[in-house]
């Protein structure tokens, strides 16, 4: 597949304050890939870098073959852009705001825009100043779509929308992905990459620590896993096994609760030499993933050592 974003080394500071240091990641056309990150790691900086609103320190950025800052128009035009706060003049209307920007674009399929309005139940006979911020949203939303680009860049696209509208919006995106074009989705909220996104950068301040699908992410997940057994249980039954991060012992003492990175072969074989009566394993989600990403590494020697 052909490669539509493809960034090197990019890196923006501001004075002393972090941007993004070195970030390279490449995205396909028809992908939908999720950048995910908290409020301050950097996802906005990359964004608005991909824009053309902010210029590298270093590194280069290209959409479609145009370089982000020196050829920003011609990127512009392949884009469906949401900015994380969607603002506009507070006096013109729903409609007046669509009809603005529909021009802007060369004039875009009507009955497309009213088609979206309708999914989204947006009424465009207000102002945008007696707009919730959900319906500014909504509005935001239908103009990064109405025009059908080749990329949408979506940055936290649903603050803000009920969950009916949320639902809304992931068949919207699946709908996009279906017809080939290709969404950069930027968010720190997890379900929603894990119900639209095939594959997911990570991003922690301002350094991009993992790219992969979010199925194999899933993947190197770890485990947390219950065990039961008849009479009181040590934890040191089990810390010296390759991949257990933490073993920590119930309050009645014939439990233990441990994490484990891996495969679970070897705590299994320990737990039945123990005659364990109660075995059972949950697999994290993509967010309790995301938070251990964040996890610093001497934490998780610190709990092995005090469950030692």
């Amino acid at each position: 597949m052909e490669r539509l974003i493809e960034v090197t080394n990019l890196t923006k500071t501001y004075g002393k304050q972090r941007g993004i240091l070195n970030v390279s990641f490449d995205i396909t056309e028809g992908e939908v890939f999720g950048f995910l990150g908290p409020n301050g790691a950097g996802k906005t900086t990359t964004i608005r870098t991909l824009m053309g609103f902010l210029k590298p320190d270093s590194g280069q950025a290209q959409i479609g073959g145009f370089d982000c800052w020196k050829q920003s128009t011609a990127v512009k035009r392949l884009v469906g852009y949401l900015p994380g706060e969607f603002s506009f003049d507070p006096a013109l209307t729903g409609a007046q705001i669509l009809t603005y920007l529909g021009n802007l674009r060369g004039g875009v399929d009507q009955a497309y825009v009213r088609q979206l309005c309708e999914r989204l139940d947006l009424d465009l006979t207000k102002r945008f100043r007696a707009y919730s911020r959900g319906n500014k949203q909504k509005i935001g939303l239908v103009q990064a779509f109405m025009h059908k680009p080749r990329l949408l860049i979506l940055d936290e696209p649903t603050g803000g929308l009920d969950p009916l509208n949320q639902q809304e919006f992931y068949h919207m995106i699946a709908e996009v992905h279906a017809d080939g074009r290709t969404v950069f989705l930027s968010s720190h909220i997890l379900p929603e990459v894990e119900h639209t996104c095939s594959r997911i950068g990570i991003i922690r301040e301002g350094q991009l620590i993992q790219m992969d699908m979010v199925s194999k992410l899933k993947d190197i997940k770890q485990n947390d896993v219950l065990i039961r057994f008849a009479s009181p249980a040590s934890p040191a039954w089990f810390k010296d096994i390759p991949g257990v991060l933490t073993v920590e012992p119930e309050p009645d003492g014939t439990e233990l609760h441990l994490t484990v990175q891996g495969e679970l072969q070897s705590i299994i074989q320990v737990a039945a030499e123990h005659q364990a009566i109660h075995f059972a394993t949950q697999e994290p989600n993509l967010e309790e993933i995301f938070l251990r990403f964040y996890q610093p590494a001497k934490q998780v020697k610190t709990e092995v050592a005090a469950n030692a």
